[in-house]
C-alpha cells in the first residue's frame, strides 16, 4: 500500500484549490463581469501529529488478547499496548527459525539470535527499544560510581516507535502505551531477523517488504510470541564456466537460485525476565560449567572485578515446609521442574531413547536434594497445546538432516546465569556417526557392531547416550576432556570394574566407546553412562546453599570440593580448550594413552581384515568398504593425536590458594620418552597392517605407500612444532631430569635412520619418510620469523603467544642434529652392501641437508 503523508495530501489540496479558482475566474470573463474582490481563503489546518485518545486508535473493531503485552490487531495492523510496570523491564528476545528453506545447515526450529531488550519512554512521544548488553555494571544505584558506568555504557537504540495513544486505567490506576510493531516485525531489524553473519554468508541482499509478513502474534502471561513470513533478496551464485568452480565462492542456496529470493517462517519469542534474579553460583574452574559474567565497578573496592558465574536451571523448594524438609536431607519436588518435550517429527521408534536420555539425569539430581527434577515427556502427533517455538518450553528437536551431529544449547538470563529454554538439535544422521564410531571402536568386542545396519536396540542405547550428554549441556555442563585420564587402563578391561563404575566418570568426556577392552576381556559395557563426576557437579551447581551471598556459596562450595576431590580423584575436571596438557584430550581413554592406544591397535588389527565381509551388500558397490575402512584409519590418527600431546606436555591442575601444590607442571620425563619410542614403533616403522591387499585393490588404484607418507609426515609436524619444542627447552632449564630437546631429537633420529647402523635395505616407504624429516629439519633450522603458538587460561581466555626460533636453542639443536646425520649418512654411502635406491636416496638426501645447512 502506497503512503502519503498528511503533508503531502495538503499541498496537493492547496494547488488543486488554486487551479480550480484560476479556471473559475477565466470561466467569469466570458460570462459576467468581475466579481468585486473577496478576502483570501483561511487556510486549512493540517492534520494533528502525535498520540490519539485511545478509542480513535484502538477502535471497536479491534481484536485485543492480554497477556504480557496486551495485541491489538486492526486489520492488517498489530499494536502492542505497554503497561508502565514493563517499561524499563528487561526482556530476552530469541528468534528461530520455524520452516527453513533449503539452506545447507540451517533447519526449522534452530536458533537465530537473542537479545536482551527493554522498551523506555523517549522525547516527542517516542517508544525507544534498546539491546541491553552486561560488560560493565555498578551494584549500587544510588552510589557515584553508578552514574560513572551508565555515563560509559550507553546502550543502543535498535529500534524507536511513535506513540499512538495513551492509556490510564481508572481501577488499578496504571497507565500504558499503544505503539504500532507491524513494521518492525515485518523488517529486518536484527533483532527480530537474520543475523549479519548469515545475510553475509548466504548473500542475502535485502528484504522484500511486499513479500514479508506477520503471520500471528500470541500473548501469553510472560511471554509474547511473533510468527513471520520473510522474504529476502539474494545474490544468485556465479555460474560456472565450462565446469569450473565459481571464481567468487559462495553458498549456493537452491531457492535463490531460482528466483532471487528466499522465503522462510520466523518466530521471535519475547519472555519477560524475572524481576528477582537468580542468586549467582561464581564460576569454578575445577568445574565444568558455561559461564557468564561482566566487569563489576564497586564503590568499596579498590579495583575492578571481572565477576563470572555459572549458567544453571532456577530450582526451588516450592514452600518453606519443603525447604525445612530439604535441610533435613529429605528428597523434595521443585517449585518448577526442567522439562523437555520430544518434537512430533521424531521417528516413533527412537522417541523413547531420547527420552531415556533425558530421565537418566534425574539419578543427579537426586544428590543435590531433588526429586523428579527434570523429564521428558513425548509429545503427541496432534497436540497444539504447546508450540516448541514458544521460549516457554524446552524441547528436543528433530532436524531432517545428513548433517552427522546434535548439539545442546541454552538461553540465559545473562543477569545471574538462569537458564530460561533450551532446544537440543538432533540431525537425523547423527545415527550414521554413531554406526560408525561403534564399528570402529567396539566391533572387535560386539559382534552387533560387525554390520552395515545395527539392530534398533543397539541403535536405540547409542541415541540414549548422545541424547543424555547433548541434555548435559543443556543443564550447563561443558565438555569434561579430562574425566576418561582418571582410569587406569587396565581397568578398562575388568568386567566387574566396569559394571560398576563405567567406562569414564563423566558422559560429557568425550570418550565414545570403550577400544581398549579386548575380545577376551567378557566386558560386555561399552559404551558411556553419567558416572561419579556427573553427579557430583550436578549436586555443586543445583543443592540448595544457605550463604546470604554468592561470595558465602563459594566458600561452602570451595571446602566441598576439596573434601570430596580428596575422598574421589576422578571427579576431577580437565577442561576443553588445553592444548599442552596430556590429560585432557578428545577420544582418548585411561590414564596411560600409549598403553590405551596399543590396546586400540590390537582391536583395529582385529577389524581390518574383516572389513570386506562386514561391509558388503548384495548387489552393492564397495562404498560402504570405503567408509568403514577410512574411519578406521581416522582412528589411528586420533591414536597418534593422543600420544603426540604428551611430548611437551604441561599439567595444568586448577587449584585456589588454600590447596597445596603446584598448577602447572610438566609431564614426566618417563612419559613423553615412552610417547616417542611409541610413535617411533607404531607410525614410523611402517604400519604394514593397514595396507591390506583386499581392501586396497577394491577402494582405491594405488597400494596406499603415500597414504602413509601423509600420516608420517602430520605427525612429525605436529611433534617438530615450534611451541612443542621452545616447551621442552624451557622445561628442562628448569627441572634438570626433564625430557629435553636433544634427547627428543636423537629418539627421533636414531628410529627414523635406523638403517645407517643396522645396514637394512630401506624400502621404499622409509625412504619417502627419511625424505620428510630431512624437510622438515631443514625448515625448523631455516626458520625466518615469529612462529604463533597456543596460549591458554583455565579460566577460558585464549592468550595468544609467540617464539621466534632463531632466538631459542632450537636452531643451534637443529643444526648440530642435522650435521650429525649428515656424517652418519657419508659414513653409510661407503658401505659396499648398499642397493642402488639405497644410494640414489642417500646421495638425495645428503644433498639437500648440506643445502640446507648452507642456503647461500
Amino acid at each position: 500500500m502506497l503512503k502519503i503523508s498528511h503533508k503531502a495530501l495538503f499541498l496537493a489540496s492547496a494547488v488543486c484549490l488554486t487551479i480550480s479558482a484560476q479556471a473559475q475566474d477565466k470561466k467569469g470573463d466570458a460570462k459576467a463581469p468581475a466579481a468585486a474582490p473577496t478576502a483570501p481563503a483561511k487556510p486549512a489546518e493540517a492534520p494533528k501529529t502525535g498520540p490519539k485518545p485511545y478509542k480513535e486508535v484502538i477502535t471497536d473493531k479491534a481484536k485485543t488478547t492480554k497477556g504480557l503485552f496486551t495485541v491489538h490487531k486492526l486489520e492488517d495492523k498489530y499494536f502492542f499496548e505497554i503497561p508502565d510496570s514493563l517499561m524499563g523491564r528487561e526482556v530476552m528476545t530469541v528468534t528461530r527459525i520455524t520452516k527453513a528453506a533449503t539452506i545447507p545447515g540451517t533447519y526449522g526450529g534452530e536458533m537465530l539470535n537473542r537479545q536482551v531488550i527493554n522498551f523506555e519512554k523517549g522525547p516527542d512521544n517516542k517508544v525507544f527499544l534498546r539491546a541491553i548488553q552486561y560488560i560493565n555494571v555498578s551494584p549500587d544505584s544510588t552510589a557515584p560510581m553508578y552514574k560513572a558506568v551508565k555515563n560509559s555504557n550507553v546502550q543502543p537504540i535498535a529500534q524507536a516507535f511513535d506513540v499512538k495513544a495513551f492509556k490510564k486505567d481508572s481501577v488499578s490506576k496504571q497507565g500504558s502505551t499503544v505503539i504500532e510493531i507491524t513494521d518492525f516485525f515485518k523488517g529486518d531489524n536484527q533483532i527480530v531477523s537474520l543475523p549479519p553473519f548469515t545475510k553475509t554468508m548466504y548473500k542475502i541482499t535485502s528484504i522484500a517488504a511486499d513479500r514479508s509478513y506477520i503471520q500471528s502474534i500470541k500473548t501469553f502471561p510472560i511471554n509474547t510470541e511473533i510468527r513471520t513470513v520473510k522474504t529476502f533478496n539474494g545474490t544468485p551464485p556465479m555460474p560456472s564456466f565450462g565446469g569450473a568452480p565459481s571464481p567468487i565462492p559462495s553458498v549456493n542456496i537452491p531457492a535463490i537460485a531460482a528466483s532471487g529470493a528466499v522465503t522462510m517462517e520466523i518466530n521471535t519469542s519475547m519472555i519477560l525476565l524475572p524481576k528477582e534474579t537468580m542468586k549467582q553460583r561464581y564460576f569454578d574452574p575445577r568445574v565444568g560449567y558455561f559461564a557468564n559474567g561482566y566487569t563489576v565497578f564497586d564503590e568499596g573496592s579498590q579495583r575492578t572485578e571481572d565477576r563470572t558465574f555459572a549458567v544453571r536451571w532456577r530450582l526451588e523448594p516450592k514452600n518453606a515446609e519443603d525447604a525445612a524438609k530439604q535441610k533435613q536431607g529429605q528428597l523434595i519436588e521443585p517449585k518448577k521442574p526442567i522439562v523437555y518435550y520430544i518434537d512430533p517429527a521424531t521417528p516413533a521408534k527412537w522417541r523413547k531413547y531420547l527420552k531415556l536420555g533425558v530421565d537418566d539425569w534425574q539419578k543427579a539430581f537426586e544428590a543435590a536434594g531433588w526429586k523428579n527434577a527434570i523429564r521428558a515427556e513425548i509429545l503427541a502427533d496432534n497436540d497444539t497445546t504447546i508450540s516448541l517455538e514458544d521460549a516457554r518450553y524446552s524441547a528436543i528437536r528433530y532436524f531432517a538432516s545428513d548433517i552427522e551431529n546434535a548439539y545442546g544449547p541454552n538461553v540465559h538470563d545473562p543477569r545471574s546465569g538462569e537458564i530460561l529454554e533450551s532446544h537440543i538439535g538432533w540431525y537425523h544422521n547423527v545415527m550414521k556417526l554413531l554406526k560408525k564410531w561403534y564399528m570402529t571402536q567396539a566391533a572387535a568386542v560386539d559382534p552387533r557392531a560387525r554390520k552395515n545396519k545395527l539392530d534398533d536396540e543397539l541403535m536405540g542405547d547409542l541415541i540414549r547416550f548422545v541424547s543424555s550428554h547433548e541434555v548435559g549441556h543443556t543443564i550447563g555442563l561443558r565438555h569434561n576432556f579430562g574425566s576418561s585420564s582418571t582410569v587406569p587402563v587396565e581397568n578398562l578391561r575388568n568386567p566387574k570394574w566396569i559394571a560398576e563404575h563405567g567406562h569414564t566418570p563423566s558422559i560429557m568426556d568425550y570418550a565414545r566407546f570403550n577400544y581398549v577392552a579386548q575380545p577376551e576381556d567378557g566386558v560386555k559395557d561399552l559404551y558411556p553412562r553419567i558416572g561419579e563426576y556427573d553427579i557430583w557437579a550436578i549436586k555443586w551447581a543445583y543443592q540448595t546453599l544457605d550463604g546470604a551471598t554468592a561470595e558465602d556459596d563459594q566458600k561452602t562450595l570451595n571446602k566441598q570440593f576439596i573434601t570430596e576431590y580428596a575422598k574421589n580423584p576422578r571427579i576431577w575436571f580437565g577442561t576443553e580448550i588445553n592444548p599442552y596438557d596430556p590429560r585432557t584430550q578428545s577420544e582418548c581413554l585411561g590414564d596411560n594413552n600409549m598403553l590405551a592406544s596399543e590396546y586400540g591397535i590390537k582391536n583395529l588389527k582385529r577389524i581390518v581384515p574383516n572389513l570386506t565381509e562386514w561391509t558388503k551388500e548384495e548387489a552393492q558397490d564397495y562404498d560402504m568398504l570405503s567408509e568403514a575402512y577410512g574411519e578406521i584409519v581416522t582412528q589411528y590418527r586420533r591414536y597418534i593425536g593422543h600420544v603426540t600431546k604428551n611430548v611437551g606436555g604441561i599439567y595444568e591442575t586448577p587449584k585456589t590458594t588454600d590447596e597445596a601444590g603446584t598448577v602447572y607442571e610438566p609431564t614426566p620425563r618417563s612419559i613423553q620418552k615412552d610417547a616417542v619410542l611409541w610413535l617411533n614403533r607404531q607410525v614410523f616403522e611402517t604400519p604394514t597392517w593397514l595396507l591390506d591387499g583386499k581392501i586396497m585393490a577394491q577402494i582405491r588404484p594405488d597400494q596406499g605407500l603415500d597414504a602413509i607418507s601423509r600420516i608420517q609426515e602430520a605427525t612429525l609436524t605436529n611433534l617438530l612444532a615450534v611451541d612443542r619444542l621452545q616447551r621442552l627447552i624451557e622445561t628442562n632449564a628448569k627441572y634438570a631430569t626433564a625430557y629435553s630437546l636433544d634427547e627428543m631429537f636423537t629418539d627421533v633420529r636414531t628410529s627414523i635412520w635406523s638403517e645407517l647402523r643396522s645396514r637394512k635395505a630401506i624400502d621404499a616407504s622409509r625412504r619417502n619418510l627419511q625424505k620428510i624429516y630431512v624437510e622438515k629439519m631443514i625448515s625448523t633450522l631455516n626458520a625466518t620469523g615469529v612462529a604463533p603458538t597456543g596460549g591458554f587460561s583455565f579460566r577460558g581466555t585464549v592468550v595468544p603467544a609467540a617464539v621466534d626460533p632463531r632466538k631459542t636453542d632450537i636452531i643451534s639443536v637443529s643444526r648440530g642434529h642435522l650435521l650429525t646425520l649428515k656424517d652418519e649418512i657419508k659414513s653409510a654411502l661407503v658401505q659396499p652392501t648398499l642397493d642402488k635406491m639405497g644410494k640414489y636416496h642417500l646421495q638425495d638426501c645428503l644433498f639437500r641437508i648440506e643445502k640446507g645447512l648452507d642456503p647461500k
